[in-house]
């Protein structure tokens, strides 16, 4: 019998800026087509931030969310998982607000505080379409993206108990499993936990696909059998990693949010189209590729039906 393999897709993210690439959803009605377009393809859950249509810059505003999240919902069964993450210019505060607003079925949470780098892509940008996207860059130099032991505490009282949010725990190392450990042996987390692996940002782990072992070894050790997880490989490491975490049996996340890429120098055109190529890439290894309500059981969510969208 094949293994049932997810596929998430983040669809636009908030490291990305709209210089870097033509093809990253910005608006309401971007965001929302290729989402769409990727649930389409085969991805079962949509991890999603909003930006301001205007600009491009992150944005937090559940009004936002808003704009694209019922044609979303009204058009797929897909999970949507929003960001608790948002950017580091954000408060906790308004990092959890579109998941709160809609009661979230999923959401993100991050398991450390880190520096999260970005601002050597400045020595190739030479020119950006709006006024904001320099110094944010820039601003990855300085600034930390914070995720406080009292932070994560609240994201898991104020989501997980009070709405039944469960979570894509981002782990960008090793010690943000041990981090998770402290919560679970407190009660406050519960399996089937969701990990995503995260590798090749700078500042967390490198992209090594020996990496990737020890940190499925390190998980083994520390949740036994009762977790799944998944890989995210940053830019042009996204393939590479996500197959080989798919060879290991784990799950799969692509979108532009993690790789503005489809290739060696090459632009993806859309979300679907990544999601399309790991597809393939899965189904040509004998998987098959999970549904939204495989996914839903897989990962123990509580539905669709319990999310405050039309």
């Amino acid at each position: 019998m094949a293994r049932k393999v997810i596929i998430s897709c983040a669809v636009t993210g908030s490291i990305h800026t709209p210089s870097m690439s033509p093809h990253l959803p910005v608006t309401p009605d971007e965001i929302a087509e290729q989402a769409i377009a990727a649930a389409e393809a085969g991805a079962s859950i949509l991890h999603l931030h909003a930006r301001d249509p205007v600009d491009g810059r992150p944005a937090f505003d559940p009004v936002i969310y808003r704009q694209f999240l019922p044609r979303i919902h009204a058009a797929t069964d897909a999970v949507i998982n929003i960001t608790t993450g948002g950017s580091i210019t954000m408060t906790l505060d308004q990092r959890m607000a579109g998941a709160l607003d809609i009661s979230a079925e999923m959401a993100s949470c991050n398991m450390g505080s880190m520096n999260f780098a970005i601002f050597p892509v400045l020595d190739k940008m030479k020119e950006f379409k709006h006024d904001w996207e320099r110094d944010y860059i820039e601003g990855t130099r300085r600034n930390i993206f914070r995720n406080t032991f009292a932070d994560i505490e609240e994201v898991l009282q104020r989501l997980g108990q009070a709405h039944g949010t469960r979570f894509e725990f981002e782990c960008y190392e090793v010690g943000h499993l041990y981090n998770l450990k402290h919560f679970v042996d407190r009660g406050l987390v519960h399996g089937p936990i969701f990990l995503q692996f995260v590798l090749g940002v700078l500042g967390g782990m490198g992209p090594d696909p020996e990496n990737l072992v020890h940190m499925k070894c390190i998980a083994d050790k520390l949740f036994g059998e009762s977790y799944q997880w998944s890989v995210l490989g940053a830019g042009r490491h996204q393939m590479p990693l996500v197959t080989q975490a798919a060879l290991m049996g784990g799950n799969v996340r692509v979108g532009l949010e993690d790789s503005l890429s489809i290739g060696a120098g090459k632009l993806a055109t859309s979300n679907a189209q990544q999601v399309t190529l790991i597809r393939d890439v899965l189904e040509r290894l004998g998987m098959e590729i999970a549904s939204p309500d495989e996914a839903r059981q897989m990962l123990g969510l509580k539905g669709r039906e319990t999310v405050r969208l039309p």
